[in-house]
C-alpha cells in the first residue's frame, strides 16, 4: 500500500519487522528461514480500524462490559480509553478473522470531550503490551449526542451552543494553564499538575491530533472553526454530510474518517449516509479512512463496507488505502502499520483473493511477525491462537 503492487513477490521478516519487500530476485532469503507459501494468494499489510470501541464495548455482556462513556464530567479530557480495554473481548478475534491488525480504540461520544485514545494491536495478554501509541488522539464531540445525555440531566451542554462552549472553555483554560506553568519553570517555583489540562496542552501543541466526532455540515464547520481558533491539528470522525463541502475539508487538508456505512440512518443528524460519500470526499482530494465504529458495525466488516464504496464510485486503491496507510497516517502510526515497508511492524495477512471481492477471506494472519489467526478449511471456520495459554 505504499508503492505499486508486486507480482510473485516475497516479504522478509525478522525480529518482527518486515525487513525486505520485493520480487523473489530482489530479496536475499536466508537459509534458515522459515518459508510461507502464499502462492495464488494476496498479501497485504494488515488493516488498520481507526475508530472503534473494541474492548471497552465489549460484545453481549450488557452494561457489565461497556465502559465507553464516563457521562458524569462535561470535560473529560484525562479518563483514557487505555484503563477500559479488556483484551479479551470476542471482538479482538472477529478482528482478526476480518484481517484487521491495528485498531485505534476511543471513548464514545456522550461528553464534548471524551478523553484519550489508543492504538492497540488486536492481540495480546494484557492492553499494556499491545500499545502502539498512547494517547493516539483526544476524542471530542459536537452534535446529538452530548446535547442529549447532559441536557436530559438539565445541565450544561443542552444545546449545540453549550457544547460548543464547553470545548471552548477547556482548551481556554489550558492555555492558561500552560502559561502559568512556563512562568513557575522560568521562576523556578512550585506547580501543581492538572491531568486534564496536561493532556490538552498537548493538543493545543499539536503534538495530539483532536478526533472530532461530528455529523452535520453545521457541526463539521464549527468544529473547523474551533480548530481555527485553538490551532490544533483536527481529524473529522463520521463526517457524515462532510460530502456536502467536501471542496472546503479538502482546501484544509482536513482528514476525514468516515463511517459507519452501514448502519439506518438512526437519529436526525445521519440522514444524509451514504456508500457514495466516501467517493465524493476522495474525488475531491481530502484523505479518507473508513471506519466501522465498532460494534456499532462488526469490525470484520470493515473491508466490506470498503468494498461496497467502491460499488458506489470509490475507486479500489483508495478504498484499500482508506483501511491501511491513510489511517495509520493520518494518526501518526505509519511508523508501524499500514503497509508492507521494510521497518515497519510484520503486520501480514494472506489473503485468498482481492479483499474486495466478498468472496475472499483472510487464510492466515502474522502479528509482528508471529501467526496468530489461520482459516481452517476443513472445518470452515477460523482459529484464533490464544495470547493467554501456551499452545
Amino acid at each position: 500500500m505504499d508503492g505499486d503492487p508486486i507480482e510473485d513477490g516475497t516479504v522478509l521478516i525478522e525480529g518482527g519487522q518486515i525487513t525486505a519487500v520485493g520480487t523473489q530476485a530482489d530479496v536475499d532469503i536466508p537459509d534458515d528461514a522459515e518459508l510461507v507459501d502464499a502462492a495464488g494468494n494476496w498479501v497485504l499489510p494488515g488493516f488498520v480500524e481507526s475508530h472503534g470501541h473494541v474492548g471497552v464495548h465489549e460484545e453481549g455482556e450488557a452494561w457489565a462490559g461497556n465502559d465507553t462513556n464516563e457521562m458524569t464530567d462535561p470535560n473529560g479530557a484525562r479518563f483514557r480509553a487505555l484503563d477500559g480495554i479488556n483484551p479479551d473481548d470476542e471482538g479482538f478475534r472477529d478482528a482478526l478473522g476480518g484481517g484487521v491488525t491495528t485498531v485505534v480504540v476511543k471513548p464514545g461520544s456522550g461528553n464534548p470531550i471524551g478523553g484519550q485514545t489508543v492504538a492497540i494491536k488486536v492481540w495480546g495478554r494484557t492492553v499494556d503490551e499491545m500499545v502502539l501509541r498512547e494517547p493516539c488522539s483526544v476524542k471530542s464531540a459536537l452534535g446529538e449526542n452530548p446535547k442529549r445525555v447532559y441536557g436530559e440531566k438539565k445541565q450544561t451542554p443542552s444545546t449545540r451552543l453549550g457544547v460548543a462552549a464547553i470545548i471552548r472553555d477547556a482548551l481556554s483554560a489550558a492555555q492558561d494553564y500552560n502559561a502559568k506553568r512556563e512562568y513557575s519553570i522560568r521562576e523556578g517555583k512550585p506547580f501543581e499538575r492538572d491531568n486534564t489540562m496536561e493532556i490538552l496542552t498537548r493538543v493545543l501543541s499539536g503534538e495530539v491530533p483532536w478526533c472530532q466526532h461530528t455529523h452535520r455540515v453545521d457541526d463539521i464547520a464549527t468544529a473547523i472553526r474551533l480548530a481555527d481558533e485553538f490551532g490544533y491539528r483536527l481529524v473529522i470522525n463520521h463526517g457524515t454530510e462532510g460530502h456536502m463541502i467536501a471542496d472546503l475539508i479538502a482546501e484544509r487538508d482536513i482528514p476525514v474518517i468516515i463511517g459507519p456505512l452501514f448502519t439506518s440512518r438512526s437519529k436526525v443528524e445521519v440522514r444524509r449516509r451514504h456508500l457514495r460519500n466516501p467517493g465524493i470526499l476522495a474525488r475531491a482530494g481530502v484523505t479518507i479512512a473508513i471506519t466501522t465504529d465498532h460494534p456499532v458495525v462488526p469490525i470484520h466488516f470493515l473491508v466490506h463496507q470498503a468494498t461496497l464504496a467502491v460499488k458506489e464510485g470509490l475507486d479500489p486503491e483508495t478504498a484499500l488505502r482508506s483501511i491501511t496507510v491513510n489511517p495509520a497516517k493520518i494518526l501518526g502510526l505509519d511508523d508501524r502499520v499500514g503497509a508492507l515497508k521494510p521497518g515497519l511492524d510484520a503486520d501480514v495477512v494472506l489473503w485468498s483473493g482481492d479483499p474486495l471481492d466478498v468472496m475472499s477471506r483472510a487464510l492466515r494472519v502474522f502479528v509482528q511477525g508471529k501467526e496468530v489467526y489461520h482459516f481452517d478449511e476443513n472445518t470452515g471456520e477460523g482459529v484464533t491462537k490464544s495470547p493467554f495459554y501456551a499452545e
